[in-house]
């Protein structure tokens, strides 16, 4: 279970950590809209309401919900195929109602059994992702939306072919505003007295009063809108409310409707059970958030996004990854966060569409290293390559593809990878050397597949006449039946044809194999070996039986 902490434990952290995910929220939100083929304010209203309902209801503590770019491309395609953005609101709140029944099923617990090297290689992925979609914003090159994260860009270019076109495009004023910016959000917290305000604030401001600064004079260093954010602008009340959209509900016997609200339900509760685990890994307090929860969360934004006009929502690990580490450590940062989309987009658009993306560019930069330190690297290589395999291919499928494809990738290695090692190693042996004569141990792995059957056969068939063998299931947790009626066989027939001596211990009761080690009291086990001849894995023995 998660620790338990006021929601008010700690604003002081919470509530700059919550402005610091607003100010990288709002570009994402409008970039992930525009990507998608919806109407930008569509894209803030999931992340409004990802960020007060979700944020409020998740079990989770650091999790930020939002619109999510792993969803771009389904979106982009059912608004097409639906026809109408009014019918693909409706498949979104179906979508939410799936989700909702996929808590109450306890599908979350899927989420147990994700890896933690292909955790580990999500979360580098990402950081990579983000450092490489932001370097040409930091340049002034903004051809692609904020938010976009797609190797394959919508603008027709793709993560590496926009840096070399970048080169060509490369605007002075957004690279000062950039290097300004890093510098302040890395030395800024060292300056004493002034720290207390939020160092990405301090680079907002200073990169909005520079751009003022260069416009104002007439400098080429100045900024134009399309390196500005940019929000859409009610000029009155009526005007704002009137870009909040209601579902088609003429539409609900619509199969392609139902279709679509499968599809963006079980993907999005893919990608939030994926995003969750790696929030919980990056958690400093080591807290643990219930899957479950998590997806009734995100079932009823979903529903109320879709209600209200918005596209849909997921967990999201770049908001979440910068909010741990600006000092987010409750919900309150997530709801803040939320709470700032709303007022902001409500009162001060005109403000916000000043901010220049080489700024928000270098607030990304900075969490996107955080995230793909080259430290993590040098971990994972010295756990060796049953982890940093998986890892590195998880990585890289991620950056050339997207994180779906990815972490189904990792997954698929690593299961490749147990297998491999369980096949490779079925059980130990060490041949002891006694007065009496010298005895085979057996020690079976924890898990003895049907992969491990040729191996455990061929050595079985290999061992020598008058011989003794100890067969050790004491630490075996599974052992597939085919394994199961070998042994069974060897004791009780082919074992009296070579005269071997069968000693099977530890075989539980439901393997429906008696035990023998307490009809051999005159076994050699009973006493000290005065030597132990050979020990290693299967391979060795049947080396040994082979030469013997």
């Amino acid at each position: 279970m998660s620790k338990k902490i006021g929601l008010f434990s700690n604003i002081k952290g919470d509530l700059p950590a919550g402005l610091v995910v607003f100010l990288i929220a709002v570009p994402l939100c409008l970039g992930i809209a525009l990507a998608s083929g919806a109407p930008l304010f569509s894209g803030m209203i999931a992340g409004i309401v990802g960020g007060i309902v979700v944020g409020s209801l998740s079990g989770s503590q650091l999790s930020v919900s939002g619109p999510a770019a792993g969803l771009t491309a389904i979106v982009l395609s059912a608004i097409t195929r639906l026809g109408a953005f009014e019918t693909f609101l409706l498949a979104v709140v179906l979508a939410g109602l799936f989700q909702l029944v996929l808590g109450f099923v306890k599908a979350g617990t899927v989420a147990n059994y994700f890896p933690s090297n292909v955790i580990t290689g999500m979360l580098t992925a990402i950081g990579l992702i983000i450092i490489l979609k932001q370097i040409p914003h930091a340049f002034g090159y903004d051809a692609d939306a904020e938010g976009d994260f797609a190797f394959i860009q919508t603008d027709g270019e793709n993560t590496f072919s926009s840096l070399i076109s970048m080169l060509n495009h490369i605007h002075l004023g957004a690279v000062l505003i950039t290097l300004l910016s890093i510098g302040i959000l890395l030395y800024w917290s060292k300056i004493p007295k002034v720290n207390l305000v939020p160092a990405p604030l301090v680079a907002v401001l200073v990169g909005i009063g520079l751009n003022e600064l260069f416009v104002s004079a007439g400098s080429p260093l100045g900024l134009s809108q399309s390196h500005l954010v940019t929000l859409p602008v009610a000029a009155s009340f009526g005007e704002f409310v009137g870009q909040f959209t209601l579902p088609d509900f003429s539409q609900l016997a619509n199969s392609e409707v139902w279709v679509v609200a499968a599809t963006i339900a079980v993907v999005a509760s893919i990608e939030t059970l994926l995003n969750l685990e790696a929030t919980d890994k990056l958690d400093p307090m080591k807290r643990y958030s219930p899957p479950n929860r998590e997806l009734r969360a995100q079932g009823i934004g979903n529903m109320v996004s879709g209600l209200i006009g918005g596209i849909p929502i997921t967990s999201v690990i770049v908001r979440s990854s910068a909010n741990i580490n600006s000092g987010g450590r409750t919900k309150l940062s997530a709801v803040s966060h939320g709470i700032l989309l709303l007022v902001c987009t409500a009162l001060i658009p005109g403000l916000l569409n000043k901010i220049p993306l080489a700024t928000l560019a270098a607030v990304l930069l900075v969490t996107g290293y955080k995230l793909c330190k080259p430290t993590v690297f040098k971990q994972m290589f010295a756990k060796g390559k049953y982890q940093w395999i998986p890892f590195l291919v998880t990585v890289l499928v991620i950056v050339f593809t997207d994180l779906l494809v990815g972490v189904a990738v990792g997954l698929a290695v690593s299961v490749l990878f147990i297998m491999w090692g369980n096949m490779k190693s079925p059980y130990f042996f060490q041949k002891e050397r006694y007065r009496t004569g010298d005895l085979i141990r057996l020690e079976l792995s924890q898990e003895v597949s049907f992969l491990n059957k040729a191996n455990i056969l061929l050595t079985l068939d290999r061992l020598p006449e008058n011989s003794t063998v100890v067969i050790d299931a004491s630490k075996t947790l599974y052992i597939d039946q085919d394994v199961l009626d070998i042994i069974r066989e060897f004791a009780q027939i082919k074992a009296a044809q070579k005269k071997i001596k069968v000693v099977l211990k530890g075989f539980k009761e439901a393997y429906k194999i008696n035990n023998t080690d307490h009809l051999f009291l005159e076994t050699p086990e009973k006493e000290k070996p005065a030597a132990v001849v050979a020990n290693g894995t299967h391979k060795d023995l049947l080396k040994e039986l082979s030469v013997n």
